[in-house]
């Protein structure tokens, strides 16, 4: 079982002046002018008893996660996203929960540099609807309700399957559905289901639902633009044809 590691300092954060205290300084003067392991200590929240939270967080990042040694080369934050739960429970002061909170921004900071190279999808034709979902709904030998979220100007927010089903239905939650719409500030949505025996004619309960949901936003002004029956060769939509 590896040791754990211990840091050691004599002044406390609570000795440290007001203005000078991570949390304090970033009201003050704002994020950016907090130093890595200031923002580090913010996530931690607290040291040990011996140690300050600011001490502990530097001397986490000048510590290689996989040989434990101190880096010569200073603070490493690629080698902070690198570590595991496990690997940061090894530092004295750091439980599971502090170790969750840093895995985790961690991969925000990595999902955020990812992300203004995500194409996003204009959604504004059952055809574009059509394709968005072809990787999700093809080959599919039982029923699966999906829906694409929608911003203002009808980009992709996000698609979601809200349940799966027989050969020949599947059930829906409107409350589920619209929690999810509302959660993530969509103002519009486009549903879709397959049917697994090619057949891409609505039926009855297709268009009850569809109706029910329409009138259901329309009081929440959550506008429903369409519902695509999806097929692996074709699909029905009920905005195409007049339906909605």
């Amino acid at each position: 079982m590896a040791s754990e590691i211990y840091v050691t300092a004599p002044l406390k954060i609570q000795d440290w002046a007001p203005e000078d205290r991570p949390r304090e300084k970033l009201l003050q003067k704002g994020a950016a002018t907090l130093t890595d392991a200031e923002l580090l200590a913010v996530l931690i929240g607290s040291g040990t008893r011996n140690t300050s939270v600011v001490v502990l967080a530097q001397h986490i990042l000048k510590t290689n996660g996989n040989s434990l040694q101190e880096l010569a080369n200073g603070n490493s934050l690629q080698e902070l996203a690198k570590r595991s739960v496990q690997e940061l429970q090894r530092f004295r002061g750091i439980g599971t929960a502090k170790s969750i909170a840093i895995v985790c921004a961690m991969e925000l900071t990595r999902r955020r540099t990812d992300e203004p190279f995500r194409k996003k999808e204009l959604v504004n034709s059952s055809s574009k609807a059509y394709k968005l979902l072809q990787p999700d709904l093809t080959d599919k030998s039982i029923e699966e309700f999906w829906i694409l979220l929608l911003n203002r100007a009808n980009y992709l927010i996000k698609k979601i399957k809200l349940s799966s089903g027989g050969t020949s239905r599947t059930i829906v939650d409107a409350k589920f559905l619209f929690r999810l719409v509302l959660d993530h500030q969509a103002v519009s949505i486009i549903l879709a289901h397959n049917h697994p025996s090619g057949n891409t004619t609505p039926s009855t309960a297709d268009i009850v639902l569809t109706n029910s949901l329409d009138k259901a936003g329309k009081l929440l002004d959550i506008a429903v633009l369409d519902h695509i029956i999806f097929t692996d060769r074709n699909y029905f939509s009920f905005s195409d044809e007049g339906l909605l």
